[in-house]
């Protein structure tokens, strides 16, 4: 099994995402740590809490950064709505959040397991920069680091940036300069993987999961008007795929720098695939085998309403 930290800000897709590492037989999750990003850090880390609970996964959940490093927060409750999971209420959460700062936990999880645990960053970049300050070591001990975020053509959140980048360029920036490869699983990947009326039709029969998770999820989504046309893309799931399977995706190394400074473009990912060897910093996924990563989804969905009462 490969063993996987989640650092998220649930957020419908990082929802989507806890579900897919959960139902995988091939991922361990060691743990999962939130920060503040699609809306603000009590809500990501009380919904980290419900879902832990909803999904019964045994896994610490430890708070991170509720801001970002210099900049003022940004949320997307209107993507997410107010509570950050669509229109889904889950049952409150009985078990504890961890005592440690999610930096630390980060910290002292690579370090028990070094060169064993891909961490996987769905949301803003806040607790990875401050974990690298921390604790530049962290760059030597993971197996892999998967970010979803960022695109080397286009923005969601302005013309130029993606908005796990925007919320926090000054973070991401740290990243990408820390000393690992970052998997860049960007926009231009995930607007391939789209939960259309024919994927759903897929999830008829997960019981509790589709009725009270996924239903309720992907209809708030897909109201966002940046959906309507196509369905909505399933972002943060594509990074815990990759770390399944990243047999299921065509990858190019580039160089990525994020822009601070732009006027325009700030927290834009400027991507070259054209840099020297020496220079390239980034693996970035472009083409995703589709049909695969649905199966892939699906059949996790399957193990996880199998495991729910009811």
């Amino acid at each position: 099994m490969k063993k996987i930290l989640i650092d998220c800000d649930p957020g419908i897709d990082d929802a989507l995402a806890l579900g897919l590492a959960h139902g995988s037989p091939e991922l361990d999750v060691v743990g999962v740590t939130t920060v503040g990003g699609n809306v603000e850090l009590e809500h990501t880390t009380d919904n980290a809490l419900r879902l832990r609970e909803f999904y019964g996964m045994d896994v610490p959940v430890a708070r991170g950064a509720g801001r970002p490093l210099v900049r003022e927060p940004r949320t997307a409750g209107d993507v997410h709505g107010n509570s950050g999971l669509g229109g889904a209420v889950l049952p409150e959460p009985k078990a504890a959040l961890s005592e440690q700062h999610a930096v630390d936990f980060i910290i002292d999880t690579l370090a028990a397991s070094p060169g064993e645990i891909s961490l996987t960053a769905v949301g803003p970049l806040t607790n990875i920069a401050l974990a690298l300050r921390k604790e530049p070591r962290i760059a030597d001990w993971v197996k892999e680091f998967v970010i979803m975020g960022g695109s080397y053509t286009r923005g969601n959140t302005n013309p130029a940036a993606e908005f796990n980048i925007v919320a926090d360029p000054e973070a991401a920036s740290i990243a990408f300069n820390a000393p690992w490869r970052t998997v860049m699983i960007g926009l231009d990947l995930t607007h391939q993987a789209r939960a259309t009326a024919e994927v759903r039709s897929g999830f008829a029969d997960l019981g509790r999961l589709d009725a009270e998770l996924l239903t309720p999820c992907l209809d708030f989504y897909g109201s966002h008007i940046s959906y309507q046309e196509k369905g909505p893309a399933i972002h943060d799931a594509c990074a815990v795929a990759y770390v399944i399977d990243p047999g299921l995706f065509e990858s190019v190394p580039a160089r990525v720098d994020v822009e601070t400074q732009g006027r325009f473009t700030s927290g834009m990912t400027v991507t070259d695939f054209d840099a020297p060897a020496d220079r390239r910093n980034a693996t970035v996924p472009t083409t995703l085998d589709t049909a695969g990563f649905w199966r892939l989804v699906t059949d996790a969905y399957r193990n996880v309403a199998a495991d729910l009462p009811g």
